[in-house]
């Protein structure tokens, strides 16, 4: 079991790729990469640190040695039945959703519950990272 999901930026089996085994919902994908931006994380037009910062911020956020994987799209579990494969932009907004019957890409897409975890996860996302990421 988990709540599993991709994120890249191109949507070509190639593509560089995180896995999220848990928090792949919208709700937590969303409040990551908002994590990223407030905390300076390069965008997608750098994307070798974005991917690396951006693992560092979600492990940091997990905890643990389990629960996130990098590597191409078709290696990763981007067809699993919980929420799919996220395709961004390079501003880190969402640009489309593939292998999910969950469309939501933008925070004002979550019902009121959503946008609560949304906000809560995101907070302890950069509480978890804000001494790490200071520059």
């Amino acid at each position: 079991m988990g709540n599993r999901a991709v994120i890249s930026f191109d949507d070509n089996d190639n593509a560089t790729g995180v896995y999220l085994h848990w928090n792949g919902g919208p709700e937590s994908v969303l409040a990551f990469l908002a994590a990223a931006k407030v905390l300076g994380v390069r965008n997608g037009s750098d994307r070798p640190y974005f991917f690396a910062r951006f693992c560092q911020l979600v492990g940091n956020f997990f905890g643990g040695t389990t629960s996130i994987g990098i590597g191409p799209v078709k290696s990763l579990d981007r067809n699993n039945f919980d929420n799919g494969w996220y395709i961004l932009n390079d501003d880190l907004t969402i640009r489309a959703r593939k292998f999910s019957k969950d469309s939501r890409t933008r925070v004002d897409d979550l019902a009121p519950d959503d946008v609560m975890k949304y906000e809560k996860i995101k907070d302890q996302c950069i509480e978890v990272n804000r001494e790490l990421f200071k520059e």
